[in-house]
């Protein structure tokens, strides 16, 4: 296990408050988030303007959360050995000019292209994010309060997406969902780079706040993170496959069978490897073992709701892009409670139990929203089915991010953090591409409001069941901690 070796170099300036570092983080893990879904309500005039097909639409979610995904161990272990800061910086940099080169994009691959290096920065960004926060916070209630706010603000971003799309398609055009990162990355670039603690900084004033790296000139495992995310992609393009060729046919299998291949190779080269991307031995304690596994199961079927809702809000209910957003936001509020009220459940009940209640109240409320209609009203079809989801999704989020990095050594901070973003992220980009060939399998090809309606419905019925799963898979694995008690 790491070290962390702080370097003795001091500094005569006065360190931030804890809440600075903490918003500063939680704005980079806003923006990266967002990006998942603000997209969504945009999609269909992103078709209309570079001619994209059903398959590219999704791919323009997919292609961010891939790379996000894949690369994320790669940007963890690179915290940890570079410093969090810098990592932080970097990543940001790269987010907000992918943003730009994706807001000015005239073809369709110059999109995706766009939306996939995006997915490079953030999983540059997004471990760091996470790894300043608990470097500023003692392990304990005030980090599990604190962690509540990230979790808040990371859902709250993925939330939101739906209303700030909206907003801006309707307002400007479509390419201002990307284009609106760059100057927000430019102040948060610009806050970061002269408050968050900087390299080779110890001394009283920025005490544990102060950078921290390890110290044993480890090199980053290139051909792990590479092996990790082409495993992951083809994986999820095959998947993708199914829609139009069929689980049987060459075309999907192939890609299925290159996928579970390379992600398999990845698993034995980490192994033998001396400096592993992933270390196996990680995996072996229950904490993070157990909560990652649980992320991932919840992500899979989390992930695809704002993406459906989105589709069935305009292609059925004749909603416009703000209309769309709107709808949502009371979802989005819910999910910032649920995240909100969390720790205060924790210390009475303990992590485990907050996350098996939050899955639960989940997926009643997929299981509502697969009794949706064509001509249902908005109470019914969207709100309080909505409000259930999410309120379940932040009430589950916030003691699965706690186990999963309570205990990190400081060495391993940023790879922890990576994994959790990973496990969650790398579900939700899965099981969109398995929910979305559902959904079309259902449909059948017909374009009628109640065929695409039967769709949307099969898919969030699979996705209660799945939640289901979680909640068993949660109550036999999850250790019985109280996380944030203190």
């Amino acid at each position: 296990m790491l070290r962390a070796a702080e370097d003795t170099v001091p500094t005569r300036r006065t360190a931030p408050p804890t809440w600075v570092v903490v918003a500063l983080a939680c704005a980079g893990q806003f923006l990266v988030v967002l990006d998942v879904s603000v997209v969504n309500v945009a999609l269909p005039s992103m078709r209309a303007d570079l001619g994209l097909s059903a398959t590219g639409l999704q791919w323009v979610v997919n292609a961010y959360a891939i790379a996000f995904a894949g690369f994320m161990l790669l940007g963890g272990r690179a915290g940890d050995l570079y410093g969090r800061k810098r990592m932080f910086l970097i990543g940001l940099a790269l987010f907000t000019l992918a943003s730009l080169a994706g807001g000015l994009a005239r073809h369709d691959w110059e999109l995706l292209a766009g939306r996939a290096v995006q997915g490079l920065g953030a999983a540059v960004l997004a471990p760091s994010t996470l790894t300043l926060l608990t470097a500023a916070v003692p392990e304990g209630a005030a980090r599990a309060r604190a962690i509540a706010t990230w979790t808040a603000v990371g859902a709250g971003g993925g939330a939101a997406g739906g209303l700030v799309g909206g907003v801006l398609v309707d307002g400007l055009s479509w390419r201002w969902v990307l284009l609106i990162n760059v100057p927000v990355g430019a102040v948060v670039l610009a806050g970061s780079a002269m408050w968050v603690p900087p390299a080779r900084a110890k001394s009283r004033a920025w005490g544990r706040l102060a950078e921290s790296r390890a110290g044993d000139g480890r090199r980053l495992d290139l051909p792990g993170a590479l092996l990790v995310t082409a495993g992951l992609g083809t994986l999820a393009y095959g998947i993708l496959q199914t829609e139009a060729e069929g689980w049987t046919a060459a075309a999907t299998l192939v890609p299925l069978a290159a996928g579970l291949a390379l992600i398999g190779l990845f698993l034995a080269v980490e192994a033998r490897a001396k400096a592993p991307l992933m270390p196996l031995k990680l995996l072996r304690v229950r904490s993070v073992s157990s909560a990652n596994a649980a992320m991932f199961v919840s992500g899979s079927a989390m992930f695809c709701m704002w993406f459906f809702m989105t589709l069935y809000a305009q292609n059925v209910l004749g909603y416009s892009p703000l209309d769309a957003g709107l709808a949502l936001v009371p979802s989005s509020l819910a999910v910032v409670l649920g995240s909100k009220v969390a720790p205060q459940v924790m210390r009475s009940v303990g992590a485990r139990n907050v996350a098996v209640l939050g899955t639960l109240i989940a997926a009643a409320g997929f299981g509502w929203q697969s009794r949706m209609t064509a001509d249902g009203s908005y109470t019914t079809v969207i709100l309080l089915p909505g409000v259930l989801m999410m309120l379940g999704a932040g009430l589950a989020g916030t003691p699965l991010a706690a186990l999963a990095t309570s205990g990190a050594a400081p060495g391993e901070a940023g790879l922890v953090s990576g994994l959790v973003n990973t496990s969650r992220t790398m579900g939700g980009s899965l099981g969109l591409a398995v929910m979305s060939t559902i959904a079309a399998t259902r449909t059948g090809g017909r374009g009628s409001a109640a065929a695409l309606t039967e769709g949307y419905a099969e898919a969030f019925r699979t996705s209660g069941y799945v939640l289901l799963v979680g909640a068993v898979l949660m109550l036999a694995w999850l250790p019985r901690t109280r996380t944030g008690q203190g």
